[in-house]
C-alpha cells in the first residue's frame, strides 16, 4: 500500500476511513493498494485522484511500515506529496471526511495502530 503525506502551509492532510471498511471511522494518511505492475508512486497519484479529486506531485519516501493486525498484515510506504495545483481543495470522495491538521492538533485524531511509528516521527521530525 502507498500513502501520501500531503503538506501545505504547515498543515498535513488526513482522511477518515469509510463506514463498513477495515478500521472504519479512524483517521489515516490518504492512499491505497497498488494494482498489478503499478509503481508505488503511480498508485499514490491514482488513489489520491480517485479518493480526493486532486492531482499530486510525489516526492521522496519518508517511511516504510509493516504491521500485523489479527485479521491481516499491511505493508505501507509513505511518501511526501504536494498538491499539483496550489489552489486545489481535496474532497471526501472515497472517504468520510478530510482535515488539515497541524503538529499541535494531529494528536486529537484516532489513527490505526499501523500508523503509530509514523505519528511519533511526525511529532518529532522537521517534516512540516
Amino acid at each position: 500500500m502507498s500513502a501520501g503525506l500531503i503538506f501545505r502551509a504547515g498543515q498535513l492532510l488526513i482522511t477518515q476511513r469509510l463506514a463498513g471498511t477495515h478500521l472504519a471511522g479512524l483517521w489515516e494518511f490518504p492512499g491505497g493498494k497498488r494494482e498489478p505492475g503499478e509503481s508505488f508512486e503511480d498508485c499514490l497519484r491514482r488513489e489520491l485522484h480517485e479518493e480526493l479529486g486532486v492531482a499530486v506531485r510525489v516526492h521522496e519516501e519518508i517511511e516504510r511500515i509493516t504491521h500485523s493486525y489479527p485479521e491481516k498484515t499491511v505493508h505501507l510506504r509513505f511518501f511526501r506529496c504536494t498538491l499539483a495545483a496550489t489552489n486545489a481543495e481535496p474532497r471526501a470522495i472515497g472517504c468520510q471526511a478530510v482535515a488539515w491538521v497541524t503538529p499541535e492538533t494531529l494528536g486529537n485524531y484516532a489513527f490505526p495502530a499501523a500508523d503509530a511509528r509514523l505519528l511519533e516521527m511526525l511529532r518529532t521530525a522537521d517534516l512540516w
